[in-house]
């Protein structure tokens, strides 16, 4: 009788050690993939540090404006003759002024914050539009094959050859009249930027994009599509393009942060943003003549410029852990 009650309660241990096993499964299972990766990203929390920065920073770009007049910093192009010493040299950090004063007497607070706008939209637009432009002609470039591609590929060759910086100077230069270029399409200062960022990284989404497509088109559910008469149109943005948004997000999340650069290295080139509008770049070019007695002109431009810069490469890297199961689990 007791190796019977036994036998009994080891069948009974093990059905629902293996219920326990079925409803696991069934919870994981249950999980969507956008479930999935927010739970594999929030663990890493470098990652989320650096996000609640991003998040921060895009608030305070917003709110620039109430910002300054909440905390009673004057507006970024305002020149107060009170923020210079007798001898016209700005003065430091202080109540008044939390980031000191540049050499004409602006806020520079306010001129970071202000800054953190121009960067943004650099940043989110010239992405936005690269991304775009590539992921179209990676996809044609690679699923229509032949001429298409080759057009395509010597186009992009072409696009990788031209020196950004030098064209960036030449286009300042030569779109530096009241009608620009293009039919006034290109305007001095932000959109010229954002036009050299464009033409700088569609080649590189492109190409990225074009290697993924060349390996999703011999899958199993395209020939599927194909069979069952769908268009190519539709088999390129209805079937592949799905699942091509995990390495678009991570790429531009890297690309990011590298226009940011970019922008910076312009506007310290004096072809970026034009004055009086504030940019990081610009500043960290003004505060060179007067690094030795105003420290803090550079410092805190720089320290903004920095920051940024890393969480988002801080927040590309968790991004790329979270998509890739593999990359989790080398951490």
């Amino acid at each position: 009788m007791s190796t019977g009650a036994g036998a009994s309660d080891l069948l009974h241990a093990e059905d629902s050690g293996l219920d326990q096993m079925v409803r696991g499964e069934q919870a994981v299972a249950a999980r969507s993939p956008l479930q999935l990766f927010w739970r594999r990203f929030r663990r890493d929390k470098v990652a989320m540090t650096a996000l609640v920065f991003i998040v921060v920073l895009i608030v305070a770009a917003i709110f620039a404006g109430p910002i300054t007049k909440l905390v009673g910093a004057p507006p970024p192009n305002e020149q107060q003759t009170s923020a210079l010493d007798d001898f016209g040299l700005p003065s430091g950090p202080d109540s008044e002024h939390w980031f000191g004063a540049d050499p004409i007497g602006r806020d520079v607070f306010s001129r970071v914050l202000y800054g953190a706008q121009v960067s943004l939209t650099v940043a989110f637009v010239g992405t936005g539009l690269s991304v775009l432009f590539g992921v179209i002609l990676g996809t044609m470039a690679a699923f229509y094959r032949r001429w298409v591609d080759t057009i395509i590929a010597r186009t992009l060759d072409v696009m990788l050859a031209f020196p950004v910086l030098l064209l960036g100077l030449g286009l300042a230069t030569a779109c530096s009249g009241e009608n620009g270029c293009m039919g006034g399409l290109i305007q001095p200062g932000l959109s010229v930027v954002i036009f050299i960022i464009v033409l700088a990284n569609t080649p590189y989404v492109a190409r990225i994009i074009r290697g993924q497509v060349l390996s999703l088109r011999e899958k199993e559910f395209v020939e599927a599509s194909r069979s069952l008469g769908a268009s190519n149109a539709r088999i390129m943005f209805r079937d592949i393009l799905p699942n091509l948004v995990a390495p678009i997000i991570v790429y531009a999340t890297l690309f990011i942060p590298a226009n940011i650069l970019l922008e910076a290295a312009l506007s310290f080139l004096g072809v970026g943003v034009q004055p009086p509008r504030a940019s990081w770049g610009e500043m960290l070019s003004d505060a060179i003549s007067i690094f030795n007695v105003a420290w803090w002109f550079m410092l805190f431009p720089g320290m903004a410029l920095l920051l940024t810069v890393l969480a988002f490469n801080l927040v590309g890297d968790g991004l790329q852990d979270a998509l890739n199961p593999k990359g989790t689990k080398s951490r």
